[in-house]
């Protein structure tokens, strides 16, 4: 039987993990004061682990479809060669200049590349082969997003795809109209029956599913 990783244990890991930057807080605080919905924020936990992922990947291009407020951006552009770049998507026009704002401020500000609009009618245009993506968008587009991007990453490549334990509703009974979880569970079915493809998935926060590219 393993610890069940309540508040206290998640706030303990926090306590005994490096801390964030003066940035990454920065933001943090100005999304929980201005920004609905901050839960989605990626966090300290989170954003360290997306930033440790990238720095021993050392990518030379990075996708993300979600950008929210720019936190999980931010860690992930840690990792990158001096050459790489990271471009990231954001449907929420809305949101553009907190991003902008925290993005401008970063030592990596000429290597991250905002787009603002739908991630499927974007990812077609960006001709590159991706080193690592991350996806923390819209859940009942993940196939979409999924399939858009597979023939574009690298082999041996990585994605890392949030929320996919969907604050445990992915073991529970799924209500007739909860057309999120189901989205979910079926996801999560087919990466595991996938055979592109080696995963992985982590109970951490929401759940992380990591995928390698064979």
């Amino acid at each position: 039987m393993h610890a069940e990783i309540t508040q206290e244990i998640e706030e303990y890991c926090e306590a005994h993990s490096t801390s964030e930057d003066d940035l990454l807080n920065r933001l943090d605080r100005e999304t929980n004061l201005k920004v609905l919905r901050p839960r989605m924020i990626s966090g300290h936990l989170q954003g360290a682990f997306l930033s440790f992922i990238s720095r021993l990947l050392r990518p030379t291009s990075i996708l993300e479809i979600g950008t929210y407020t720019g936190y999980a951006a931010l860690c992930l552009a840690e990792g990158l060669s001096p050459d790489g770049t990271l471009d990231t998507i954001e449907i929420d026009e809305e949101l553009e200049d907190i991003i902008q704002k925290y993005f401008n401020q970063s030592r990596y500000k000429e290597q991250i590349i905002l787009h603002i609009g739908d991630a499927r009618t974007i990812i077609p245009t960006l001709n590159k082969k991706w080193d690592l993506v991350f996806i923390d968008a819209e859940k009942k587009e993940y196939f979409d997003y999924y399939e858009a991007i597979l023939p574009q990453i690298q082999q041996g490549g990585i994605i890392l795809i949030d929320n996919v334990l969907w604050s445990g509703k992915v073991i529970q009974e799924v209500k007739e109209n909860d057309k999120d979880t189901q989205s979910i569970i079926d996801f999560n079915k087919y990466i595991q029956n996938d055979q592109r493809v080696r995963n992985l998935l982590l109970p951490l926060r929401d759940g992380i599913m990591i995928i390698e590219k064979l």
